[in-house]
């Protein structure tokens, strides 16, 4: 079904794997896009591809803290109005926490949570006044189970994606505004290999995995419906469930003995 609201759906992220997916199934729904990437080329020839719908591109690396300011900016200047926000650029630090330096870990923290908060915020007031909007936030399994070692601070950074969208949900949702969290579990993307693990999660089972699309729906839907949260795939909501049940320490020692299956934890 296509969104007949005027305003278009910016997704951060865009030009690769969930992002794209979001594009594209938004594309098919006839909504307007403003595709975000560092990538230009890539998303110009996304937007080549959704030729039905029209596509706006802004190339921007969101580890730059004046990247919000100067897209929201950007927006403006042409004129678009974003009624959805599609927060979904993000990646993997791979290793322990002390393998990294802290300009790396900074670069993280400025993507998956700084960008992501400021961002909301300037989006939002237009958002209330026209009484009605949407932002997806694309958190993650991981930010449903305990922390593994590797990767340090991506479940947290999840987390904290999860609880964000939570609390705007309530106080946003009586100015007819829709903000969910969208986590998925593995996905067949350009992610792993960006991260490096892609031999270690390649020992995973075919039926833990998910393909893109198939999130990218899921997660529009819920947000179409005003769900706060939703974890894709039935596999995914069973490994929730069970995490949610089994008693702390066991789920943390679950976790612990099988972390080196899908983190790089040197």
């Amino acid at each position: 079904m296509a969104d007949h609201t005027s305003g278009y759906a910016l997704i951060t992220g865009a030009s690769a794997g969930i992002g794209e997916a979001i594009a594209r199934e938004y594309a098919r729904r006839g909504k307007p896009l403003i595709l975000v990437a560092r990538r230009e080329d890539r998303l110009h020839a996304l937007a080549r591809g959704l030729a039905a719908v029209s596509c706006e591109v802004i190339a921007a690396d969101l580890a730059d803290p004046a990247a919000p300011q100067a897209l929201f900016d950007a927006c403006r200047d042409r004129g678009l109005h974003v009624d959805t926000l599609v927060n979904n650029a993000g990646y993997g630090v791979p290793g322990a926490y002390l393998s990294s330096s802290w300009e790396t870990h900074a670069a993280f923290v400025q993507v998956m949570i700084s960008a992501v908060s400021e961002m909301s915020w300037r989006f939002l007031p237009a958002m209330r006044a026209a009484g009605h909007g949407r932002i997806l936030n694309v958190a993650s399994l991981a930010g449903l189970v305990p922390g593994s070692a590797g990767h340090t601070l991506y479940g947290a950074a999840k987390s904290f994606l999860i609880k964000f969208s939570e609390s705007l949900a309530l106080e946003h949702r009586e100015h007819g505004i829709h903000v969910t969290a969208l986590c998925p579990g593995f996905t067949y993307s350009e992610f792993h290999d960006v991260t490096g693990t892609r031999a270690q999660v390649s020992r995973m089972p075919r039926w833990m995995w998910s393909n893109a699309e198939q999130v990218a729906r899921e997660g529009i839907e819920a947000l179409e419906r005003g769900e706060v949260m939703i974890v894709t795939g039935r596999v995914n909501r069973l490994l929730r469930q069970i995490a949610k049940h089994l008693p702390d320490r066991t789920a943390r020692r679950l976790v612990a003995s099988r972390s080196q299956d899908f983190r790089d934890a040197g």
